[in-house]
């Protein structure tokens, strides 16, 4: 599927109507390119639930550089920040027995259906009409796996799901220079302990 098309087609029929977007950040890098392309069509509440990240000073350092690339430039229409407390043991009963697994396979579903499951139940609290993540902008992450997570969560808290393929049209690209531009710090593993001993990113 053209999941970039997919979201082209519906950002052209709002007609200029600009609807709640709750939208999932893994980390500034990625969230940089992405917030560029949505902010002029969506009332964006940027919500960083990221309890994959290890150890704490890692999400911390991660969590600061989000704050401080949002602060840094300003944004054609209001965006609001949201975080949750570091519950790092959610995720840790998420990925039990899947430690092993390689990156990208049956541990990495469940990290993706845990964080956007938890961004939609908010959205939902808050109104919010749709949802959608920064994470399809690495070329490390299966788009159809991570559309498919937030379609479900979307769905389940009634919800509209915003598809994405972020890396298209040289999104990932354009990342890399805002990182450079901005001082983004960039991390060289995906997030979890299980990622980081293998050296995985």
């Amino acid at each position: 599927m053209n999941y970039d098309r997919e979201m082209l087609e519906y950002i052209k029929a709002l007609d200029g109507r600009a609807p709640g977007l709750a939208l999932h950040s893994c980390c500034a890098v990625c969230s940089s390119s992405v917030l560029e392309r949505l902010a002029g069509h969506f009332n964006i509440t940027l919500v960083y639930y990221n309890p994959n990240i290890f150890p704490r000073e890692e999400y911390e350092l991660r969590k600061e550089n989000q704050l401080r690339y949002i602060k840094a430039r300003d944004w054609p229409r209001p965006l609001k920040y949201v975080d949750f407390d570091y519950e790092h043991g959610e995720f840790l009963a998420a990925a039990r027995s899947l430690e092993k697994e390689p990156e990208g396979g049956a541990r990495c579903l469940k990290c993706f259906e845990l964080r956007l499951e938890r961004t939609a139940r908010y959205a939902a609290q808050q109104g919010l009409e749709l949802l959608c993540s920064t994470l399809t902008l690495s070329p490390h992450k299966n788009a159809g796996a991570v559309n498919a997570a937030g379609r479900a969560a979307a769905e389940k808290h009634g919800l509209r799901w915003l598809p994405s393929d972020f890396k298209k049209r040289s999104g990932f690209l354009r990342s890399n220079e805002l990182a450079k531009q901005y001082g983004i710090y960039r991390q060289d593993y995906c997030g979890c302990e299980f990622s980081f001993k293998k050296g995985e990113s």
